[in-house]
């Protein structure tokens, strides 16, 4: 575990007075670390999108409210402690605009581009084809906890 990322965490309990809890993992959200990072921090990304079948795949445990995560920026600072609020599973299709513009990245055809294209190209590493009713896990969180980003 990263050494910045433990103290971090222990900045944020302490400041917070929070004692006996945990966070899930530290991640990078999606290609763009730092851009995505900063609209964490900047409160304009309070949702994320990921596909259901890679939890699967990888046999990962789904996100369930209530936990934190550590968000990093590029070079693996951590940046922001984020609580989930909410996790949904539903059709990629079906994803509302609203909760696409909660991504904080732009309107929806950006977030479904955006989306499509990264999606297709994990698949191919499974030999799946990418399609538009896919299974998504959508989670909406808030930013509990941030240091203003500097890049």
């Amino acid at each position: 575990m990263n050494s910045k990322v433990q103290q971090f965490w222990n900045e944020y309990c302490l400041t917070n007075h929070k004692q006996e809890i945990h966070y899930k993992e530290a991640f990078q959200f999606g290609a763009s670390a730092d851009l995505l990072a900063n609209l964490v921090v900047e409160g304009k990304k309070s949702a994320t999108t990921s596909g259901f079948l890679f939890y699967e795949l990888e046999n990962e445990t789904l996100p369930k409210v209530g936990e934190y995560n550590i968000v990093l920026d590029g070079k693996e600072n951590p940046v922001a402690v984020i609580q989930i609020q909410s996790v949904e599973v539903i059709p990629m299709n079906e994803v509302s605009e609203e909760f696409a513009l909660a991504e904080g990245e732009g309107d929806y055809r950006f977030w479904w581009d955006a989306h499509e294209k990264f999606f297709t190209e994990l698949l191919k590493e499974y030999k799946i084809d990418f399609s538009p009713d896919m299974l998504v896990v959508c989670e909406r969180f808030k930013n509990v906890y941030s240091r203003k980003h500097l890049n």
